[in-house]
């Protein structure tokens, strides 16, 4: 088979001055005009008990949750986004990410949804002009926080925050039932279908390895708590891991003031190829849902296996640190507290610290989120149906929901759970399933449009007697009879006898 030939190079654009961003939204809205964007409402009014139903409820206001919202919204399917977090801190760009900038090449498009105005481009270029752009090398992480508040502007989406999960109860009566906490007090809200936006640890939260349990809670940390570095000052401080999170921590620390930081790294050497980014293109994104499940296993685990190296970048911002001390090939072999210190036992000795940083990812794990406890025991996973190949043991994505066409959760037992089906998980444990079109900048609007359209098409389906009865008793006329006047009948010759 031959290769695939590179794109041709563009020609750079004339520079552009900035317009602003008054100019921008003007666009916006006329493009969406010219698109005929959002669709009409066409679903009918929904009550149970005298309590309206909304059409979809999506959990999670970042990016994610945000591009399903608006997806649905260009269907005329009304989506508001429920999320615990104050207006603008959505997601973890002004909260618990700590890079200097995003890791994705500028150029991608994010939750645009194939709306060139709605582009990180766009908006920085309006904004910047196009030589700033063509300067920038990648996006700063403040910056896209910034551009993700605009992008919920200019759409005018229903964002409601403060408002905190509590619990998901799918009912047999065609609803999921969501218990909130919101700054009014206890709310119940009912809507037909749930959209799960809750980010890359959607279906569990931080691992730490059991070891941890040696140490006092208030001398160590995940890489993915909120804390305040700036006490870690004048500190001896372990970072366990070399990905990219554990570099944003040691970076972090050193910058704070940290008295040093050891990078204790299991792996002899740090990976150098990122694995995934090879496998990106358009062909996996829309076809990785339709390959055999063998087929989707082997791509997912070969990734995991191989792993995402940090960016040269994170790196750099740690190496550049005197007191940074790259650790390969060292392995904890014990955790203790003697004398207010941490002491770690590894294969090359004993580190004292005063503080440690876990940076060791996420784990799919209900049991960590217990407003998922009515789903739990009855939605089903990869490992409940399908035996991988030898070889390629995979904790990540045996755990992994096993999802339908329209990231819907499916039950173990049919019956066991009615209406598990109306609850949908577009947050990365749906990677397996669906491929990396939920959780990262690369593919999110491929993601968000396809799950829309399923919900869409889910959503007719459901009410097809009253789509019905509403043709049957169409009448907007399209002639009114007076366009045209009846020709007289031809005159009858006679027939000679």
């Amino acid at each position: 088979m031959t290769q695939p030939t590179t794109a041709p190079t563009m020609v750079p654009t004339t520079a552009t001055p900035p317009q602003g961003l008054d100019a921008l939204e003007a666009r916006v809205r006329q493009d969406l005009v010219w698109l005929d964007l959002p669709a009409k409402n066409w679903l009918p009014t929904t009550e149970v008990d005298g309590e309206a139903v909304l059409p979809v409820a999506v959990i999670g206001g970042g990016m994610g949750g945000m591009a399903a919202s608006a997806a649905l919204r260009f269907l005329g399917v009304e989506a508001p986004i429920f999320d615990r977090a104050p207006a603008g801190f959505e997601g973890p760009w002004a909260t618990t990410a700590r890079m200097e900038t995003l890791r994705s090449p500028k150029t991608l498009t994010g939750p645009a949804l194939g709306k060139p105005a709605l582009t990180f481009r766009a908006w920085f270029e309006s904004q910047f002009g196009t030589e700033e752009w063509d300067a920038l090398d990648k996006i700063p992480r403040l910056q896209w926080m910034d551009y993700l508040r605009w992008y919920r502007k200019v759409l005018a989406l229903d964002v409601r925050n403060e408002h905190t999960l509590l619990a998901v109860h799918p009912r047999a009566d065609g609803v999921v039932q969501l218990d909130l906490r919101t700054p009014e007090g206890a709310r119940t809200v009912l809507a037909r279908h749930v959209v799960l936006a809750t980010g890359r640890d959607g279906l569990g939260g931080p691992w730490v390895p059991p070891i941890s349990e040696k140490l006092p809670r208030s001398v160590w940390a995940h890489s993915s708590d909120e804390m305040d570095y700036a006490t870690l000052a004048g500190k001896r401080v372990g970072v366990v891991g070399a990905g990219a999170s554990a570099m944003d921590s040691a970076a972090t620390a050193l910058e704070s003031g940290a008295a040093s930081v050891d990078l204790l790294i299991r792996r002899t050497d740090i990976p150098r190829v990122n694995k995934g980014k090879g496998a990106g293109s358009p062909g996996l994104t829309h076809g990785h849902q339709s390959l055999s499940d063998e087929w989707k296993w082997k791509i997912r685990h070969y990734i995991n296996v191989q792993q995402v190296p940090p960016p040269r970048g994170s790196t750099l911002r740690v190496s550049r640190h005197e007191n940074a001390r790259f650790n390969l090939g060292t392995s904890i072999l014990d955790l203790e507290w003697v004398n207010d210190e941490i002491r770690v036992t590894t294969n090359k000795g004993v580190f004292k610290l005063d503080f440690l940083i876990f940076s060791t990812g996420f784990r799919i794990d209900w049991s960590q989120r217990p407003e998922f406890a009515a789903l739990a025991p009855f939605a089903r996973s990869w490992k409940d149906r399908f035996t991988h190949p030898a070889g390629e043991d995979d904790q990540e994505l045996a755990d992994s929901p096993d999802l339908g066409p329209a990231f819907e959760l499916q039950e173990k037992t049919p019956g066991a759970c009615p209406g598990l089906s109306r609850v949908h998980v577009f947050s990365y444990p749906a990677a397996l399933s669906q491929g990396t079109i939920s959780g990262d900048i690369p593919a999110v609007s491929v993601g968000a449009q396809r799950i829309a359209q399923g919900i869409a098409s889910t959503l007719y389906a459901e009410d097809i007697d009253w789509h019905f009865g509403n043709l049957q008793t169409f009448e907007e006329p399209e002639v009114f009879g007076d366009e045209w006047t009846p020709a007289a009948p031809p005159v009858q010759e006679e027939v000679p006898s």
